[in-house]
């Protein structure tokens, strides 16, 4: 077993001291144990990629009718309600495998499908991405540490439309780098949803948002993107969060989501074996906000509000 000199003691206490000026004091998190994915009866309408059809979206974006609105509507507040119910379980012991459950129940109340659950091949019913995970977490068998943030990113299939919101939870007594990060990444997402309307450039709400969170001193995530919703759970447009040149301008009755992810380091991501974890490359957190948004003759509407 190798042993550290004293130099070599002082540099690791530097480095540590410098990470936590910059970052703040948290677990880093790891994947852990989980368990097998929840079954659905068979009586909850599925989607499509569960059914195995594929379902044919239009290379532009949809401008929904007001039957179609009415459906979004409905599934984007079954998901807000469900986020709801979420927030005061989520505390310092409590599994994000416990949040699944609970996820998953509430969506089959409610007559709804857990969107995530088989999309492609992931196991669980909602994304649960604790401090470093910057999005797509397995829910697991860790408990919740006092001090943590997880992002909770729900969406179900409810009477054939999507709706898809998350949040970022604070986990007990959040050091002020961790608050500072979660309530900036609320204020990018508040912000673009302002400037929404009708005949705004897709592209301004990563403008936006670059500048917002260059003002609080942190980084955009830019692998990460909005996208078009409806009877499909991704289509057209596409949303940067950050400065880009993506086409077109919206139109009223568009709907999409924005859900920036923002860090206090790099912008730089991994993506683990598993397939789906994505964490920070340099071990800082991360953390989103996201709603599902419609496009008015005036403004914009947040449909999970």
């Amino acid at each position: 077993m190798m042993e550290l000199s004293r130099e070599a003691f002082r540099s690791v206490g530097r480095f540590w001291r410098a990470n936590i000026r910059r970052f703040g004091i948290y677990d880093k998190v790891h994947p852990a144990e989980t368990t097998p994915s929840r079954l659905v009866p068979e009586h909850i309408e599925k989607p499509d990629y569960i059914l195995g059809k594929l379902l044919n979206t239009s290379k532009k974006p949809e401008i929904k009718n007001e039957e179609q609105i009415k459906g979004m509507r409905n599934s984007c507040n079954v998901a807000a309600n469900i986020l709801k119910i979420v927030q005061p379980f989520v505390q310092p012991g409590v599994t994000t495998d416990d949040i699944d459950e609970l996820v998953h129940t509430l969506s089959l109340e409610a007559g709804a499908y857990p969107s995530p659950l088989h999309y492609k091949g992931f196991p669980k019913s909602v994304c649960t991405s604790v401090n470093n995970v910057a999005v797509h977490g397995i829910p697991d068998l860790r408990p919740l540490q006092n001090g943590d943030i997880v992002n909770v990113d729900i969406t179900v299939f409810f009477k054939g439309y999507h709706g898809d919101c998350s949040k970022t939870f604070l986990v007990g007594d959040v050091d002020d780098h961790g608050l500072h990060l979660v309530h900036a990444t609320e204020d990018c997402l508040n912000q673009a949803i302002k400037i929404c309307g009708p005949d705004v450039p897709f592209c301004d709400i990563g403008f936006r948002i670059h500048r917002i969170a260059k003002r609080h001193k942190l980084t955009v995530l830019p692998a990460f993107v909005g996208h078009g919703i409806g009877k499909y759970f991704h289509g057209p447009p596409e949303i940067y969060h950050t400065q880009n040149r993506y086409p077109g301008l919206m139109k009223p009755g568009m709907t999409f989501t924005i859900e920036p992810v923002l860090s206090h380091g790099s912008e730089n991501t991994i993506l683990l074996e598993d397939g789906w974890t994505v964490t920070t490359e340099d071990g800082a957190r991360a953390a989103q906000a996201e709603h599902t948004i419609l496009i008015t003759e005036d403004g914009a509407e947040i449909l999970t509000q």
